[in-house]
């Protein structure tokens, strides 16, 4: 028979802890249920200003920047497009991030001095330099320097700044594979690139997945950013809807619905990986 946790008060007597009021909490109804309030309030409050501002709203012309059905047929709309060039955008720099966040943290846990001074140097400027500032680097320093152009300084700008991010993760996710494992792989000859091949990486990755999979849901809100230097993604795309119409409200409840629902459902993603590769 389960026990219920208790509290002691400050004078040292035993106090029952509410339970039914944890579970409560604690549950994906009551998360739901909170979550609407809060959405629910900002819509209010929005309306609000808006009807006190005398805002005409078109809801009704949202639709069609989805999608349109012409005499040409079914077209997809900016709103669509620019999701499309958003997940793009994020998974090209995702991948690159990966790539160099795995080599820096390899260069920290490599022992070297020279290896472990380039990643501590590295992480530590990326870590205090904002990353709209890292942006403007990437474009009009480095864009004329090496000649890439407004697309791939964002993809790099990216990739960079969440390298930083991914190393750590990659770093925690070898160190957690117990040493024993290291000393196993030597103990029947294989070399440490050997042993971190074929017996360290594979173990880590029920340490990684659940962290390297939140780590591209905020790769994709952090593509946002990109907007500043007019890169087309989803916030572009939104922006230039506005210039055009003026629906700053219509545009930009949607595009945030839009953001909300695509990391909603990798969220839940996440939570399913989770689950399954969680760590006793």
């Amino acid at each position: 028979m389960p026990i219920a946790s208790v509290s002691k008060s400050p004078k040292g007597r035993a106090l029952p802890s509410p339970p039914a009021f944890r579970r409560m909490v604690d549950s994906t109804t009551f998360s739901v249920l909170l979550f609407g309030v809060v959405v629910s309030l900002i819509v209010y409050g929005a309306f609000v200003g808006a009807q006190s501002m005398g805002y005409n709203w078109q809801w009704y012309r949202i639709p069609a920047y989805f999608y349109t059905v012409t005499e040409d047929g079914f077209q997809w709309g900016e709103i669509c497009t620019g999701l499309v060039r958003t997940l793009m955008l994020s998974g090209t720099a995702f991948a690159l991030a990966v790539v160099l966040g795995l080599i820096v943290a390899l260069l920290r846990l490599s022992g070297l001095v020279v290896g472990t001074g380039l990643a501590i140097a590295f992480l530590e400027a990326i870590r205090n330099i904002p990353l709209l500032v890292l942006l403007y680097l990437f474009y009009y320093v480095l864009g004329p320097i090496f000649g890439f152009d407004r697309y791939w300084a964002s993809i790099l700008c990216l990739a960079v700044f969440h390298a930083a991010l991914i190393s750590e993760i990659f770093r925690a996710g070898i160190n957690a594979v117990p040493m024993g494992q290291w000393e196993a792989a030597t103990s029947i000859g294989m070399s440490k690139i050997q042993a971190f091949r074929y017996i360290i990486l594979p173990q880590s990755i029920r340490f990684l997945l659940p962290p390297m999979t939140g780590e591209g849901v905020h790769m994709i809100k952090s593509s946002a950013i990109v907007s500043v230097i007019a890169v087309a993604e989803l916030t572009t795309a939104g922006r230039n809807i506005i210039s055009d119409t003026y629906m700053s409200f219509e545009i930009w409840f949607t595009i945030a619905a839009v953001y909300m629902v695509v990391t909603l459902i990798l969220s839940l993603g996440v939570s399913v990986i989770e689950r399954r590769y969680a760590v006793d």
